[in-house]
């Protein structure tokens, strides 16, 4: 590979790390946010809210469509997220 594509490279994973590092951000306050809304919660079965996925993956597939985004890249990684924080509120739910 070439040096001046190297260069390239480089720079654009360095945008990338700067986003991950925003991302991680998010992922905090989003944290917090569903701390508060497990401390809510009485029971273990309010954990999984069916009707709440499916609304919000509906929402993400309109979002997508009109940013033009691929559909399938924003569902795979939005259902990655719900199942990481269902498993994280049944984790959490155990130590109230």
């Amino acid at each position: 590979m070439s040096l001046e594509k190297n260069r390239t490279i480089n720079k654009v994973r360095r945008k990338l790390d700067s986003l991950d590092n925003r991302l991680l951000n998010i992922i905090k306050i989003r944290t917090k946010l569903v701390n508060q809304i497990l401390d809510k919660k009485t029971n273990k079965k309010q954990i999984v809210d069916k009707a709440r996925i499916n609304k919000i993956l509906k929402n993400i597939k309109k979002k997508s469509l009109k940013m033009k985004i691929d559909v399938k890249l924003t569902k795979m990684i939005w259902i990655s997220i719900i199942k990481a924080y269902i498993n994280f509120e049944y984790r959490k739910f155990k130590k109230k």
